[in-house]
């Protein structure tokens, strides 16, 4: 008699690469891939798209951030996807988020910088072309917009999407998390996110941040 082969856990993760909090979670999220079987489909969403009409109500040193310049890592990681494939999206925003992330400084989105995780990557450096260019602000938009209906309302990043347990998926922004999951720990969290995804009622649990991201 054979068993029955169970198939991997969906996850959908919408992440903006300039986003510390959102490095975060990608991290942990790929800290509980390492004992729990996963299927994760990495798409760009952007803070500067969610802010476009607030940028007046932002400190000017966020505005790299949130600003047109904000643009440029996803407007570059959409590119590589056209171009590739799906799995380039996960490889170019490690690379990205190694090199914005590492000092845990606000991160600036220049080209070289780009072009440099481009290189990592093992993807085309010319691709940073695209960085200041429209040719795929439709398809970064749309992903966007997915991000924000998956959830309901105006959301940062990250997104996350789980399974719901009736064949569907409930997304939540976040979670927020410092410093990174690791090990057990990382995957019992998993855990809880998915049965708290499967409860209809649950829809929001938030407490003050201990602090800046701890980046390791």
């Amino acid at each position: 008699m054979s068993g029955t082969v169970k198939s991997p856990t969906r996850v959908d993760f919408w992440f903006d690469p300039l986003c510390g909090w959102t490095w975060m979670t990608s991290r942990w999220l790929l800290e509980a891939a390492r004992s729990r079987d996963l299927d994760i489909h990495w798409h760009v969403m952007s803070l500067a798209i969610l802010n476009e009409d607030k940028l007046d109500q932002i400190p000017e040193q966020f505005h790299d951030l949130v600003g047109p310049k904000g643009l440029r890592p996803v407007r570059v990681i959409v590119a590589a996807q056209q171009s590739h494939d799906d799995a380039a999206i996960a490889r170019l925003y490690t690379e990205l988020g190694t090199l914005f992330h590492k000092g845990g400084e606000v991160p600036s989105p220049t080209l070289e910088a780009i072009e440099a995780a481009l290189t990592a990557a093992g993807l085309p450096a010319d691709l940073v072309r695209y960085a200041d260019t429209d040719t795929y602000d439709a398809e970064v938009r749309a992903s966007h917009e997915r991000s924000q209906a998956a959830v309901g309302e105006e959301s940062g990043s990250p997104v996350t999407a789980l399974p719901d347990g009736t064949g569907g998926q409930r997304a939540f922004c976040g979670p927020v998390l410092t410093p990174i999951p690791r090990g057990e720990e990382a995957a019992r969290l998993l855990d809880a996110l998915l049965l708290a995804a499967s409860v209809p009622a649950f829809a929001e649990l938030k407490r003050a941040r201990s602090g800046a991201p701890v980046f390791d």
